[in-house]
């Protein structure tokens, strides 16, 4: 076997890891609230958010493509192949590192800080598309700050609507709804997601002369999507916690304003073919919705951590991922 060859499959192996990773990583967030209020037991929001999952990575390419070739440009990528490997090994080593300390990090800022980071490592920063990569880094700054002030919005809404009915039959309600908006939330994850890994495999292709064109090819699509299903399968609870109760006191009201604010922010990014931080968006919902329901309530101490998370995490995974770029040239 050729090392071409070789180092290709590693990466599409690598990328699957990636997305199978994200699927317990990520999809936490996605059932966290529906979890905490025990709209649904924890098995069975898991099962519910990998076939939601599985179907949202099917229906969509768009985001993939922009990770193929939003970041750096793989026609002209130099030693492409051992970048792609060494944004992937880094941006795994990341989320594992967050998944074990039960950080909701972000899987999409690893990744994005990880291409950029290898390389950088491998050609300079004139190696970036940096009309595409700003534009991304504005889709993941924004992103979290709408959805902030949706979920305020939304859950102040609701206050006004249901002001008058009993609190008690309301949760009740609402804890049914919920178990719709959880579907829902998973399903957005799949269309934003699951494409991250799609693109990085799409870019290995190209940068290896396996194929021409940015199109995702089927057995991509569906292999990144298994990944994804199988690794929410085996779920986050860590991420759980935090998530669903370290940042408020969750009721089933709650927890469907944030669901459908989260959910409502990642499908406008997929819409418009832009990658953005599920982790970011759902947790940053939540917060939003906790300031409208009571500021004292919200356990802004979890807050300032993720917040300090988020930002490291684009400067540390680019940075291990030149280090791992330098490991990898050694070898290859």
């Amino acid at each position: 076997m050729d090392t071409v060859l070789f180092l290709t499959i590693l990466i599409v192996i690598g990328a699957i890891a990636f997305d199978f990773i994200n699927g317990f990583h990520d999809t936490a967030n996605a059932i966290a609230t529906s979890v905490s209020t025990k709209a649904l037991r924890p098995r069975q929001a898991i099962l519910l958010a990998a076939i939601m999952n599985f179907i949202g990575a099917m229906t969509f390419t768009g985001v993939a493509k922009t990770i193929t070739k939003g970041i750096v440009d793989p026609f002209t990528l130099e030693n492409g192949t051992l970048v792609i490997l060494a944004a992937l090994l880094a941006a795994i080593s990341w989320n594992l590192i967050t998944w074990y300390y039960g950080i909701p990090s972000s899987s999409s800022h690893a990744l994005i800080g990880s291409i950029a980071g290898a390389s950088i490592g491998a050609a300079g920063f004139g190696a970036l598309n940096y009309n595409g990569f700003l534009e991304i880094l504005a889709a993941l700054i924004i992103s979290p700050i709408l959805a902030f002030i949706a979920g305020y919005i939304v859950y102040s809404i609701f206050k006004v609507i249901f002001k008058n009915n009993n609190l008690s039959k309301t949760n009740r309600n609402f804890r049914a709804i919920q178990i719709g908006t959880a579907a829902l939330q998973a399903y957005s994850h799949g269309t934003n997601d699951a494409q991250k890994a799609m693109g990085i495999i799409t870019m290995a292709l190209i940068v290896n002369n396996y194929q021409s064109t940015d199109e995702v090819q089927t057995w991509v699509q569906v292999s990144c999507a298994l990944a994804m299903g199988l690794g929410t399968s085996v779920g986050g609870w860590k991420i759980i916690k935090t998530v669903g109760a370290k940042i408020m006191k969750i009721r089933p009201v709650n927890g469907v304003a944030a669901d459908l604010t989260g959910a409502a922010i990642i499908f406008g990014a997929t819409y418009i073919h832009l990658p953005v931080s599920t982790t970011h968006v759902i947790s940053s919902s939540i917060l939003g919705v906790g300031a409208a329901h009571r500021l004292r309530g919200v356990k802004w101490g979890t807050a300032q951590r993720m917040l300090l998370t988020w930002v490291i995490t684009l400067p540390v995974s680019g940075a291990l991922a030149a280090i791992f770029y330098v490991i990898l040239n050694l070898f290859f």
